[in-house]
């Protein structure tokens, strides 16, 4: 049965237009007004039957920008079409660069809006696809299905394969879609406990009155709702791993038993009066800073230390580059040999210099997401800056020529890419790769002032506000996102240092 298509708007005239044309084209049409009205459709008993949403942007109250920003708060992975006026261009690109799949010029014609639609509902369906795929052969995993070929990632693997040969508690940090419970799965793979449970539970998504019972069980009728019996997460993988993921978002008290469990191997389950004992391998993860977290008394210094016995960072994709053509390859041989039947060969230089220039916030499950719905909606062999067009928002004002040139330039090590040749830095003696010319199209800051000396925070301060302008054309609420502060802080700092937003952008394009 089709899913429906959601429609939202504030203008009753539109709404109807839209709503009239969706069901011509035979899809179900729910039409509701307005952002607020979105989100809670979004987040009722049919939010997750959607499958796309087609989105006004300006609208009173909640807009469609917000819209868009508490759809991936609350990690809602529908589609969204948005509709804009022809004088509002540039909030389409922002939308685009807030997770829009595509965008309409109102008035839209039937055939754009239809083709859009059909567009993000293949991509939807199989996105969807994927991901019943990846959990169905999850757990599966060994060191070798790990892709790198970065000096960074291999650090990793040699401390995972470390870790992997003991049952000591193991902290994994880095940012959300790095690839830690990647690892956690190798390690598992490359232990003792080879082929046993390897149970999953994301502590930041379970609500805090429920964390205690998901993880340790609770006896029938221990509480409202308690109809059966219910083992926990840790009985589950008695034997195996239990990997808990985003363990700094754990409530204080939930954070005691935890400790205990820990420490003496058995857990307490809600209503019951007897312990139970469990034999786990304990691996965690977080994208906190831990440490921080203890300071600021937000997590328990005595179980911090307990999980931190074997700590791994895992690096962004941001800071190492150097892997990208190999993600993408190993992306389009495992997703378009099944959707595209074997038609993509590969992606075009232009197209992987604007992926290698992009920062990649959602690391490698992002490049995963973006490379499948490129092999979605491509319409040739090869993919092109144009099947990307998210990330083509995302780098607008980049020179990826120029980009391109530099890493030409640089001493190269050949890594074939379906038949055709990309060119990478090639490692110093140190393993790190050698600097380049294009250092400066990733918008490195000297820390040294022209006689050797430290720089002052002010200094850099200033001149990372002024890049961030630049890079971001003066979209003060992008800026401020990327610099991880208010807008009105950041407003107050530029008034602080005597800087426009136009001035500094002109004053590091003359420099």
């Amino acid at each position: 049965m089709a899913r429906p298509v959601l429609i939202v708007d504030d203008d009753p005239v539109q709404r109807r237009i839209v709503e009239a044309t969706i069901a011509k084209f035979g899809h179900e049409a729910v039409a509701v007004e307005g952002g607020e009205a979105a989100l809670a459709a979004l987040d009722g008993p049919r939010g997750r039957d959607y499958a796309v949403v087609i989105l006004d942007l300006v609208m009173p109250g909640v807009d469609g920008i917000q819209v868009l920003d508490r759809m991936r708060e609350r990690q809602i992975h529908v589609p969204v079409i948005v509709q804009t006026s022809k004088g509002s261009i540039d909030t389409a690109v922002t939308a685009m660069r807030s997770g829009a799949f595509d965008f309409v010029v109102k008035p839209a014609s039937p055939e754009r809006l239809q083709a859009a639609v059909s567009s993000a509902m293949k991509v939807e369906a199989f996105e969807g696809e994927a991901r019943r795929t990846r959990g169905g052969t999850a757990g599966t995993l060994s060191f070798k299905d790990i892709v790198t070929g970065s000096e960074s990632m291999e650090r990793v693997l040699r401390l995972a394969r470390k870790a992997a040969a003991s049952n000591i508690p193991i902290l994994i940090e880095g940012e959300s879609g790095s690839g830690k419970e990647v690892i956690a799965r190798a390690i598992q793979g490359a232990g003792e406990r080879k082929g046993k449970a390897f149970v999953t539970v994301n502590c930041g998504a379970i609500p805090d009155n429920l964390v205690e019972s998901i993880l340790f069980g609770h006896e029938k009728g221990s509480f409202t709702g308690a109809t059966e019996k219910h083992v926990g997460k840790f009985v589950e993988a008695n034997g195996g791993t239990l990997f808990l993921d985003e363990i700094g978002d754990l409530p204080l008290d939930v954070q005691v038993k935890l400790l205990r469990a820990v420490q003496e191997g058995e857990v307490d389950p809600v209503g019951s009066r007897a312990t139970v004992k469990v034999d786990i391998r304990l691996i965690s993860a977080t994208h906190r800073d831990l440490l921080q977290r203890v300071k600021d008394g937000q997590f328990r210094e005595d179980l911090f230390y307990r999980l931190n016995v074997f700590p791994i960072h895992v690096p962004s994709l941001r800071e190492r580059r150097e892997d990208i053509p190999m993600l993408v390859q190993h992306f389009i041989n495992r997703v378009g040999s099944t959707e595209a039947r074997g038609r993509i060969s590969g992606i075009s230089a232009g197209a992987l210099a604007m992926l290698k220039a992009y920062d990649w916030p959602g690391n490698i499950r992002q490049l995963e997401n973006a490379i499948l719905r490129a092999i979605v909606l491509c319409e040739g062999a090869v993919l092109t800056a144009d099947d990307f067009p998210q990330i083509k928002a995302q780098v607008e004002g980049i020179d990826l020529r120029e980009v391109e040139a530099a890493l030409d330039a640089a001493p190269t090590a050949h890594v074939a890419l379906s038949g055709e040749s990309v060119d990478l830095p090639e490692p110093d003696s140190a393993g790190a790769a050698a600097p380049s010319p294009a250092a400066d199209a990733y918008g490195l800051l000297n820390a040294l002032d022209d006689r050797g000396n430290v720089r002052t925070i002010a200094e850099v301060e200033g001149e990372m506000i002024r890049l961030a302008i630049e890079r971001y054309n003066g979209q003060m609420s992008e800026v401020a996102r990327r610099l991880g502060i208010g807008r009105s802080t950041l407003y107050r700092k530029l008034k602080e240092m005597g800087i426009e937003p136009d001035d500094g952008r002109a004053e590091r394009l003359a420099s």
